[in-house]
């Protein structure tokens, strides 16, 4: 009998593990194929952010991750003359999501936790050593053929959800072409584990509150372009621009490492646990589904590192496809909603890429004149952003599920933190939320979570929010993005969401 499943996922990367623990923990049963015997011993992704750290809420996973989570301040990029040209930094500032902007982490033990997971969220099979060889796409499911020590299986899924790297072979198997957002720069990537603080040059208009050992630090600096980023407990991370005619092999022979981070560690002992160089490139896939196949993580996308958003963009993938066979599976949806995924996340990641594209190009610039008008031109614009943050660049969804229009619809909602210090999802719940200004405002649902605002002990967060955007209710979806917001009465916007999950009006 060939297994079957309703969502096989393939590779279990923290893209891959994320999306089983979403699913398993929502009641659906989840195999994943891993072509490794064992997780990656090294690091690669070292950053993320305030979003995920709720996915992972989310996901029931906090506890296991949270401890080995590093939160830092932000991000500073320093000019060709040494001076500060742009600082987005979060020193001081408030909290609104309920958690720091910025983390570092240490990649095997962010797997390690998330597989750890598995056994408590739900019906969860994960097949270590298992080669993804072929798949059969029938009107409403799947065969996935692989090898398990060179033995040929096969297993039946509702949905696939391919999450096996910038190499994609399911992307390859599908025949989808990468759209190439004309970024590729090479660079040395090199991880560390220092014991003690990173040695600076002398830099200017460095703001008081800036901690240069809490901070990722990109020096714009046309000599070699290079950026020191911190991490969870003594690994650190720098990451150097190869200059023209520089040869990769020789970039990552240990005397040329040694001395490219010795320089930055004066007498303090550290020891070079990788050095890999790596070509930075700005791709998106041209077709994020294909049937009931989903591309998702590096193998739909890859983004330059310079905001630190690659792998949250994957995991805002999986959060995305994840209540949506949720909502299928067990509340009756209409299947036809999973064709909002690539319109709802594409022109997201695209967004972001861009702005990274965009700091890439100035980043990378080798020519000492033309950085130097660039300084000038970028210290003027920082100047203009007062408080500028990573979280500005994502952008709201502005397609798809969400009721275009209405205030705020496609943002991520705040997190307050209320007086017995919970969060907010822990104190109300997941799924859809329903937040109404007082009693007065009518409408609600067997299937969506209704909150009075003025009875949450929240300081008036909540409240606030919606009286900053000049509404009374504000509906939520699963993954925290605003559906949309109404004055007077909630009653169309819980008819709004049945008509967009093709439920009857009457069950919705």
């Amino acid at each position: 009998m060939t297994e079957r499943c309703d969502v096989a996922v393939i590779g279990c990367g923290p893209v891959g593990a994320l999306a089983a623990n979403l699913l398993g923990r929502a009641g659906l049963r989840v195999v994943v194929l891993e072509k490794e015997l064992d997780h990656y011993p090294l690091p690669r992704a070292v950053h993320l952010d305030h979003e995920m750290m709720r996915l992972f809420q989310t996901a029931g996973v906090i506890d296991r991750v949270l401890p080995d989570m590093v939160a830092t301040d932000g991000h500073l990029h320093v000019g060709a003359d040494h001076g500060v040209i742009r600082y987005m930094g979060t020193v001081g500032k408030p909290k609104p999501f309920g958690w720091s902007n910025d983390y570092f982490f240490y990649q095997p033990e962010l797997e390690a936790h998330l597989r750890a997971a598995f056994a408590e969220n739900g019906a969860i099979t994960l097949r270590l050593g298992a080669t993804f060889t072929a798949l059969d796409q029938h009107d409403d499911s799947v065969t996935v053929q692989f090898e398990t020590d060179g033995a040929p299986q096969a297993l039946t899924a509702r949905w696939v959800i391919a999450a096996d790297g910038a190499r994609s072979p399911v992307r390859k198997a599908l025949g989808i072409a990468l759209d190439d957002l004309q970024f590729e720069e090479p660079w040395l990537v090199v991880d560390a584990e220092v014991e003690g603080p990173v040695s600076f040059p002398a830099l200017t208009g460095v703001p008081a509150d800036a901690d240069l050992q809490r901070l990722s630090v990109m020096m714009c600096d046309p000599a070699r372009p290079a950026t020191v980023v911190p991490g969870r407990g003594n690994h650190r991370r720098w990451e150097f621009m190869l200059l023209p005619g520089e040869d990769d092999q020789a970039m990552m022979q240990p005397e040329q490492v040694g001395a490219l981070v010795g320089a930055w560690m004066k007498d303090v002992p550290h020891t070079i646990v990788r050095a890999a160089t790596y070509r930075f490139h700005g791709l998106v896939a041209e077709r994020w589904q294909a049937g009931n196949v989903f591309l998702a993580g590096d193998a739909a996308h890859q983004t330059p590192p310079f905001f630190g958003q690659g792998m949250c963009h994957g995991l805002r993938d999986v959060a995305n496809l994840a209540w949506k066979m949720d909502a299928i599976v067990n509340h009756g949806a209409d299947p036809a909603i999973l064709a909002s995924y690539q319109p709802e996340r594409d022109p997201h990641v695209r967004g972001v890429i861009g702005a990274a594209v965009a700091a890439g190009r100035y980043i990378c610039e080798l020519d000492p004149a033309k950085a130097a008008t660039r300084d000038a031109g970028i210290r003027a614009a920082a100047a203009q952003k007062a408080g500028e943050t990573a979280h500005d660049l994502i952008p709201a969804i502005t397609a798809g599920i969400v009721l275009a229009g209405t205030a705020g619809a496609g943002t991520r909602f705040i997190q307050p933190i209320l007086a017995d210090g919970r969060k907010l999802d822990d104190a109300v719940g997941q799924g859809w939320r329903l937040f109404v200004r007082d009693d007065s405002v009518t409408g609600s649902s067997p299937l969506v979570t209704r909150t009075v605002a003025a009875s949450l002990d929240d300081a008036g967060a909540v409240t606030a929010w919606l009286d900053d955007h000049g509404v009374d209710a504000v509906l939520l979806r699963p993954d925290h993005c605003v559906f949309g917001t109404a004055s007077g009465t909630a009653i169309d916007l819980i008819e709004a969401r049945a008509r967009a999950l093709g439920l009857a009006l009457e069950t919705a």
